[in-house]
């Protein structure tokens, strides 16, 4: 028998639709010459490389140089809008997952059709492609470990990619992927279209837990799933967006785009179709949050009356803290789209630019991309349609946000090497981790690196130039780490030495499992101790930056001393205290020491009783 996962549902709909005119919208390259990319298209994710240009691919383009016209990996820089084609090779065809950023400076992204030239692959590619057009393929799917992938892989903390395909796999309805360039490919979860879901077309994000999330379009309901899927291939469907009866979905139906963790740790995004207002269906799309548990919420349901209708991009948090993101029609069957703002906390939402293909204002019609919001402080995104050229515009939105450094990754130990992306770097005179200063290499305006100092604390980095300080859009955190502990054994009451790096944020210590009390003594001590009910286990502990578990095995003491059971005379004689385990035949009638034999045996006054 199928389960769902029980989840509470607050709906808050907001009828009421803000428009904000202030917002400085400008079209930075129309799509359409002889030369372009045309009709970028979802996922199509932007990513900003480390020359702080934005990079990008589209399903198509008319190339005559090219020996492929079926897709291009296309760079556009931001402060002019200049668009130069970087690679048009049979590697990329058709690609619409645009790219990702990886930690070496190159650009990951995948293929749905095409294999690299010669290979003879029809069920798609992952590709590497360098700043400069290079392309490597990294693997080439043959429908049982997956086919047609739709978005880029990410890079998790550990170095790997992870990313989904849209078909193949066991089952036949995608697969989550793990890809390891020195060591191979795994399929971390074939989708068999259950509860599970179906479909997965969006990139996933890796959360703060360091496991990944992602949507399915579809399900055994056919209207789509939220999941996580751990680095160990643990899978759990988080939500399933079933229809709710002849008045459709009130949580939405049918979600493609990304998630995304904001600063308060739940996600964020979007669905297709589905939403009700007032008991009426509208199925033009929703916006929700969903926590870490699973319990949805709807922010705002479209309904076009000027909001928009059917969001296919995701949601950005930009540096103001809000949410933005675009829809692609801007009323039910026609209409070119808007981009919108939702505030966070609160949820207000205002339509910040409504898309026009009606002369003389052709500014681009159809968005489906993902916003990218530049460290610049800039919003940007494409159309799939529209413009000048009917092609496709790319185009930036201006709110006067903030200017911000982004980093990569956005978690790591003391001593690990970390990348910023941002501008005005070569006037840099400190970088800091939550207040502690780093040492720095500046490699370019846009670019440096910087080490995790000893003494940081999980919270926001800064980078101080001639021009100001520059804030990270996310907090960095710090990864504790145990480095050993004394005594190695004991009883419940001992008090044991934990030493390691970047402990003085620590919020949790277990012993095998059991929580204990404990203090901070300085960065690189904790004092703990070991709890009644203990068992020999490892010692862990938890700050904001994630958890440390030792690589030794503290032993709980095979000899006590102490009650094993409640006194007679009491009201609860006979009963065991949490001292020990198992069971007891007698209770003693003083407070005699006892020790553990084996078992559920004891010594009670030099005799054994089971």
């Amino acid at each position: 028998m199928k389960s769902r996962i029980l989840i509470l549902i607050h709906v808050v709909l907001l009828v009421a639709v803000t428009t904000v005119a202030q917002a400085q919208f400008s079209v930075l390259y129309n799509f359409g010459l002889r030369t372009d990319p045309l009709n970028p298209t979802w996922p199509g994710v932007i990513a900003q490389g480390r020359d702080g240009n934005l990079y990008s691919t589209a399903p198509q383009g008319q190339n005559t140089g090219c020996t492929n016209v079926g897709g291009q990996v296309f760079r556009i820089t931001p402060t002019t809008g200049a668009l130069k084609i970087i690679n048009c090779s049979t590697g990329s065809a058709f690609s619409r997952s645009g790219l990702t950023l990886g930690t070496d400076g190159n650009f990951y992204g995948t293929a749905p059709l095409n294999g690299p030239s010669g290979s003879g692959g029809q069920d798609g590619t992952i590709f590497k492609v360098t700043p400069g057009g290079t392309l490597t393929p990294l693997h080439t799917f043959t429908s049982t470990d997956g086919e047609f992938p739709s978005a880029p892989p990410i890079q998790g903390i550990d170095g790997n990619f992870y990313g989904t395909t849209r078909q193949g796999g066991s089952g036949g309805f995608g697969t989550v992927y793990k890809i390891t360039p020195s060591l191979g490919f795994t399929v971390l979860h074939n989708f068999i279209d259950s509860t599970d879901g179906s479909y997965p077309q969006a990139p996933l994000v890796q959360g703060t837990d360091g496991n990944f999330y992602g949507t399915a379009e579809f399900s055994s309901s056919n209207a789509g799933t939220v999941f996580r899927v751990t680095p160990l291939k643990q899978f759990l469907p988080l939500f399933d967006f079933a229809p709710l009866g002849a008045t459709g979905s009130a949580t939405g139906t049918n979600p493609i785009a990304p998630l995304i963790q904001a600063s308060d740790g739940n996600f964020y995004g979007t669905t297709v179709g589905g939403g009700v207002i007032n008991g009426v269906s509208t199925n033009q799309g929703v916006v929700f949050k969903i926590t870490p548990a699973g319990k949805l919420s709807v922010l705002h349901v479209f309904a076009g009356n000027g909001d928009g209708t059917q969001p296919i991009g995701g949601l950005v948090q930009a540096s103001d803290g809000n949410l933005y993101g675009t829809t692609s029609l801007s009323i039910p069957g026609f209409g070119c789209g808007t981009i919108f703002r939702i505030t966070l906390p609160g949820g207000t939402f205002s339509t910040l630019h409504a898309f026009s293909n009606i002369p003389p204002i052709r500014d681009g019609c159809h968005p489906q991309v993902t916003l990218v919001q530049h460290t610049n402080g800039i919003l940007y995104g494409d159309t799939n349609a529209g413009g000048s050229l009917g092609q496709g515009v790319f185009f930036s939105l201006n709110e006067s946000l903030p200017p911000f450094v982004s980093l990569l990754p956005y978690s790591g130990k003391v001593a690990a090497t970390i990348e910023f992306l941002g501008q005005g770097f070569t006037s840099t005179t400190t970088v800091s981790f939550s207040g502690t200063t780093a040492s720095r290499t500046v490699v370019s305006g846009t670019f440096l690196t910087a080490t995790v100092p000893s003494g940081a604390g999980t919270g926001l980095v800064t980078v101080t130039t001639s021009s100001g300080t520059l804030k990270s859009n996310k907090l960095f955190r710090v990864i504790p780490q145990i480095t050993g502990f004394s005594p190695t054994t004991g009883s419940a009451g001992t008090s044991v030495t934990i030493t390691g790096v970047s402990l003085k944020q620590t919020t949790k210590v277990t012993f095998g499992g059991v929580k204990a009390s404990f203090t901070v003594n300085s960065d690189s001590k904790v004092t703990a101790i070991v709890p009644s009910g203990a068992v020999t286990g490892k010692i862990a502990i938890t700050t904001p930056g994630g958890r440390a578990t030792s690589a030794g095995t503290f032993t709980v003491s095979s000899t006590l001393t102490g009650h094993c059971v409640y006194q007679c005379g009491s009201t609860r004689c006979g009963e065991l205290t949490g001292y020990c385990a198992g069971s007891v035949g007698h209770a003693p009638r003083d407070s005699t020491p006892w020790s553990v034999l084996s078992g559920s045996r004891r010594r009670v006054r030099g005799r054994s009783v089971a």
